[in-house]
């Protein structure tokens, strides 16, 4: 109860810091939107070629520039640790008595703040795009905890690389060199069936497949819910290994401070 109390107020304070700058929203949304106007309609007639399996391109790309949306806000998480680090508010934290797990904890709930926003405006715009999904509100609620369940774990490798390196230049390049490939051998651009086969075999280790695959699946009715709950486990497992690895991270912090 305590370290849920903690971690709520924690995350009160980085919710006041976004508030304060409310472009920081709107400029990770950029190229979001920009990926699904653009690119919803330059390959919008890719649908046509055989195996494709979808009607319509930007009913298969909205799902997928929501997953990607919350990769990319995921990795620069570790960037307001080295904020922190640098102003001296973390060792500040460390002669408190609040409990060292709510320092991480907080930022990825508000992380999963910021997820949930910033997915809603991209379905949203999605379905002023056309977009029309037979999952309903079940379907949104899935790709919801889908694009959460992905953010958290990549949110808390990147305060633990943040902790780690405590350099932005390092973190800003590990961020692209990793998350990059991960968005172009995962389904978000193209379905899986007409990648080539070795990309079919690296997607099936891939969380950001996952995490599409789970969230379409439920949007577009064409993924049992078995193979969808799968996903879900397999990402929240995900999430528990990387938020072991932030606290050690932190416990390696600690120790060097």
């Amino acid at each position: 109860m305590i370290l849920a109390r903690q971690s709520f107020f924690l995350m009160l304070r980085l919710l006041k810091i976004l508030l304060r700058q409310p472009w920081y929203v709107a400029l990770t949304l950029i190229q979001p939107i920009i990926w699904l106007v653009l690119y919803g309609q330059l390959f919008k007639r890719v649908v046509e070629l055989p195996g494709f399996r979808s009607s319509s391109y930007i009913d298969f790309l909205t799902p997928g520039i929501v997953i990607m949306s919350a990769l990319f806000s995921s990795g620069w998480t570790g960037m307001g640790v080295i904020n922190d680090l640098d102003r001296g508010v973390m060792d500040r934290f460390l002669i408190s008595p609040v409990h060292r797990t709510a320092i991480i904890l907080s930022r990825l709930m508000n992380l999963s703040f910021i997820t949930v926003t910033q997915s809603l405006i991209l379905f949203g715009l999605g379905a002023l795009l056309g977009a029309r999904y037979p999952g309903g509100l079940i379907g949104l609620l899935v790709l919801l905890l889908a694009a959460i369940l992905l953010g958290m774990p990549f949110g808390a490798l990147s305060i633990a690389m943040g902790l780690t390196v405590r350099k932005e230049e390092s973190v800003i390049g590990a961020v692209n060199f990793v998350l990059l490939p991960l968005i172009f051998t995962a389904p978000v651009f193209m379905a899986s069936t007409l990648m080539p086969g070795w990309m079919r075999t690296v997607a099936q280790f891939n969380p950001v497949n996952w995490s599409v695959e789970a969230g379409r699946g439920a949007l577009q009715g064409t993924l049992g819910m078995m193979p969808i709950l799968i996903r879900l486990g397999y990402l929240a497992a995900f999430t528990a290994v990387s938020a072991w690895i932030a606290n050690r991270a932190f416990r390696s912090y600690q120790r060097s401070a």
